[in-house]
């Protein structure tokens, strides 16, 4: 347990760190849905060359080098195209042209009243997406709370792999144990953070069933993280 200031007096926290999860946690799946399904008509042979690569790189767990070649080496050989204009495509159809569509989405309830006591508890804050984090997060107009933002690319890792989790912990200069780590995925996210040593929180739509003994907090409302995270 860790006792923070805050500009309201002293305040009991179970963590000195939180990180979270971009896509499916900030806001709900649906808020990005009907933006993007002309992306998911179009680009149907890319994104699913694109699934494909990162389910191996997932599984494999055992790959060197740089990550982005290897991703477009990769695709290239299931689209019979060469690795360097697909990585172009990639890099322009996917990654730059989805940015756009976070301006103004719909996030989560009480998001934000949520990210603002943590501020203000001292408490300290990042950011750890499988997707490059700081365009969407300065389009939804939330790039203010983050001491770290971290894309798993970066570590040449994506997630579950637990090292980019100890990146992202060693970047916030912080102990893993002393971090929670908050996703929408039960094998990815919490996972991921539990393989690292972190603790983890589970976003979860209320008509979802609960997973069994996950060992995270599963919340549907921020205002129940909040209120777990302080007491």
């Amino acid at each position: 347990m860790n006792i923070l200031s805050s500009p309201a007096g002293t305040v009991k926290a179970k963590f000195s760190a939180v990180a979270f999860d971009l896509d499916g946690t900030l806001y709900p799946d649906f808020s990005l849905f009907f933006r993007i399904a002309p992306f998911l008509v179009k680009n149907y042979r890319l994104l699913r060359a694109m699934g494909k690569t990162r389910a191996w790189l997932r599984k494999s767990g055992a790959y060197e080098g740089n990550f982005y070649e290897l991703q477009a080496r990769l695709m290239g050989e299931i689209l019979g195209e060469e690795a360097e204009k697909v990585r172009e495509k990639t890099n322009r159809l996917i990654y730059r042209a989805w940015e756009p569509l976070f301006t103004d989405i719909k996030l989560f309830p009480h998001l934000r009243e949520t990210l603002d006591a943590f501020r203000a508890a001292g408490i300290r804050m990042g950011i750890l997406s499988d997707f490059p984090p700081e365009a969407k997060l300065k389009n939804m107009k939330l790039t203010e709370y983050w001491d770290v933002m971290l894309c798993s690319e970066e570590s040449g890792r994506l997630k579950p792999d637990p090292l980019s989790f100890l990146e992202l912990a060693g970047k916030m200069g912080k102990n893993p144990e002393d971090i929670l780590y908050v996703g929408n995925k039960l094998s990815y996210d919490v996972g991921g953070a539990h393989a690292a040593g972190m603790k983890a929180a589970l976003i979860l739509p209320k008509w979802k069933k609960r997973p069994a003994a996950s060992g995270a907090f599963v919340f549907s409302d921020y205002r129940q993280l909040r209120d777990f995270v302080l007491h």
